[in-house]
C-alpha cells in the first residue's frame, strides 16, 4: 500500500458494475481505484502494470474467466490479493477460485460499507471474509470430491498436534483472537502457529488453509 492507501483494480465485463464499485470505493479516504479491466486477460496485464493491493475479480467473463485469471495473477504476483465477486454465495466457480488462490469472496449486492470493509480485510491479510458464509461455501463444495471429479486428499505432513488444532479452528472461521480464547493461549502465539502452518503446508493464506483442512478431512461438511 502507498501511504496507507489501498490500491484496487476492478475486473468485471459489465460497465455499470465497474463504474458503481469505482464510485463507492473512491469515496473512501483510504481506498483508491487505480484501474479497471473488462476480462481476465486484461486483468492479468493490469495487475502487472499497476501492482494493485486488491483485485476485485468477477468470475464469468469473456476471453479469460476470473478463475483462470486468478490462477495467473496469484502465480505471478504473491502480493496481489484477489477478492472474488459473485452473484450467488454458493457458486462452484467461487470454490474453485478459492482453491486457485483467491483470498475471499464478496456478493455483488453488498453494501458500500461491506464492499469497503471487504477490501480492507483482504488487504490486511485477513483472508476469510464473511467467515460464516465462506465456511458454508467451502463445506458445500468439498462434497464434490465424494461425487464428482476425484480430488487428491492432502496430508498434514509435519504439523504438530497444536498446529493441527489451530488449522481446524481456522477452517471453522475463527479469528486469531477467538482461537487464542478457545485454546487459552496468547494471540501472539496463535499468529506464530498460523505462520508455521502456512510455511509447512506451502499455503498462501488463511483461506487456503481452510480449504486444505476441508480437503484433508480435518473438518467435515455439516
Amino acid at each position: 500500500m502507498t501511504g496507507g492507501t489501498i490500491r484496487v483494480l476492478i475486473v468485471d465485463d459489465q460497465m455499470m458494475v465497474r463504474e458503481g464499485f469505482s464510485v463507492l470505493l473512491n469515496a473512501m479516504p483510504d481506498i483508491e481505484v487505480v484501474g479497471e479491466a473488462v476480462d481476465g486477460r486484461e486483468a492479468v496485464a493490469q495487475v502487472a502494470a499497476l501492482r494493485p493491493d486488491v483485485v476485485l475479480m468477477d468470475i464469468r467473463m469473456p476471453v479469460l474467466n476470473g478463475l483462470e485469471a486468478t490462477r495467473e495473477i496469484v502465480a505471478a504476483d504473491a502480493d496481489a490479493k484477489v477478492l472474488v465477486l459473485t452473484t450467488f454465495d454458493l457458486d462452484e466457480y467461487v470454490y474453485q477460485a478459492l482453491r486457485a488462490g483467491a483470498s475471499g469472496f464478496l456478493l455483488k449486492d453488498a453494501s458500500a460499507r461491506q464492499l469497503a470493509d471487504g477490501v480492507r480485510v483482504v488487504a490486511a491479510g485477513e483472508a476469510l471474509l464473511a467467515p460464516s458464509v465462506t465456511k458454508r461455501l467451502i463445506s458445500e463444495f468439498s462434497k464434490l470430491s465424494d461425487t464428482g471429479r476425484p480430488v487428491e486428499r492432502p496430508t498434514v505432513g509435519e504439523l504438530t498436534e497444536r498446529e493441527t488444532e489451530v488449522l481446524v479452528l481456522i477452517a471453522h472461521g475463527l479469528s486469531n483472537a477467538e482461537i487464542a480464547d478457545r485454546l487459552v493461549i496468547a494471540e501472539s502465539t496463535i499468529k506464530t502457529h498460523v505462520s508455521r502452518i502456512l510455511v509447512k503446508l506451502g499455503l498462501r493464506d488463511r483461506t487456503q488453509a481452510a480449504v486444505f483442512a476441508y480437503e484433508a478431512r480435518l473438518v467435515t461438511p455439516s
